[in-house]
């Protein structure tokens, strides 16, 4: 069964509860979503080490029921990592 948006939204901010979220579905089907999440959590961080953050957050999902996710991650008025 594909995730909703909302499911993964609130993963995320569970894990991150100041970060802003902007989920986009991709196909329409449930399975590929993009992904831009801003935290402070970020701060001092390499843009590999916020994707992990991201997909820790996640749980897993990742690769299974969340079959793809392109993943943009920033601090707060840090330029933009993909």
């Amino acid at each position: 069964m594909p995730m909703n948006i909302e499911e993964i939204e609130r993963l995320i901010k569970d894990a991150l509860p100041d970060a802003k979220v902007e989920l986009k579905d991709l196909r329409g089907d449930g399975d590929h979503y993009q992904a831009t999440v801003e935290s402070a959590a970020f701060f001092g961080k390499s843009r590999v080490q916020q994707h992990q953050m991201v997909y820790a957050a996640l749980q897993g999902r990742v690769g299974g029921v969340l079959h793809a996710l392109a993943l943009t991650t920033m601090a707060p008025n840090q330029q933009v990592q993909s």
